[in-house]
C-alpha cells in the first residue's frame, strides 16, 4: 500500500542523507522526496512516499523517529488528507491537434505556460490519478518531456503536523 509520510524536521545539512541512507540500508525504495523549509526557518518539512506492507511501514516510521534530526512525524495515509503533485509536460503540437491538446488541458484544469510554433508546455496539478489520467490522454509520440513534483500532503481539519 501507498503511504505518503510526512515528517517534520531540523533544518540542518545532512538531515536529508540521514533519511535517505535510512531507507537504502534497509532496501526500502522511495517513489517520491520533497522538502521545504516550514514558517520556522529552523524546521523543514519532508513528505516521503513510500510503498509497503503495514509491518513494513510502522518499521520504517519507527527507524525515522529515531534519527536525530526527526522532530515529528505522521503518516498521512492513516487520516483524511489532501494531496496534490504539480507536473509540467511539453507536448508536440500542430495545426491539427492545438485545439485538442488546448481543450484537454482546460477539462483537467490545467495551464498552458509556454506556446511556441511547436509545443506547449502545460502545468497540471492535482492527485497522482489525475495527472495520470492526463498522460493517457495525450498522444504518446506528442509527448516530449514530463516533469513530476512528487506528491505532498496536509491533513485535514484540525488534526496537523506542528510542535
Amino acid at each position: 500500500m501507498r503511504h505518503i509520510i510526512s515528517i517534520l524536521m531540523e533544518n540542518e545539512s545532512g538531515a536529508l542523507s540521514r533519511v535517505a541512507g535510512l531507507f537504502s540500508a534497509r532496501g526500502y525504495n522511495i517513489e517520491s522526496l520533497t522538502v521545504a523549509p516550514t514558517e520556522d526557518a529552523s524546521l523543514s518539512r519532508m513528505t516521503l512516499v513510500t510503498s509497503g506492507s503495514d509491518q513494513i511501514i510502522e518499521q520504517i516510521t519507527k527507524q525515522l523517529n529515531k534519527l536525530i534530526d526527526v522532530v515529528k512525524l505522521i503518516d498521512l495515509a492513516e487520516s483524511a488528507h489532501i494531496e496534490r503533485e504539480l507536473m509540467m509536460i511539453k507536448v508536440k503540437t500542430t495545426e491539427a491537434n492545438r485545439e485538442e491538446i488546448r481543450s484537454m488541458t482546460d477539462i483537467f484544469r490545467g495551464r498552458i505556460l509556454d506556446i511556441t510554433p511547436a509545443t506547449y508546455v502545460i502545468e497540471l496539478t492535482g492527485p497522482s490519478e489525475k495527472l495520470d489520467a492526463f498522460i493517457a490522454t495525450v498522444d504518446a509520440d506528442n509527448i516530449i518531456e514530463v516533469v513530476r513534483s512528487g506528491a505532498t500532503g496536509i491533513s485535514r481539519g484540525d488534526k496537523g503536523l506542528h510542535l
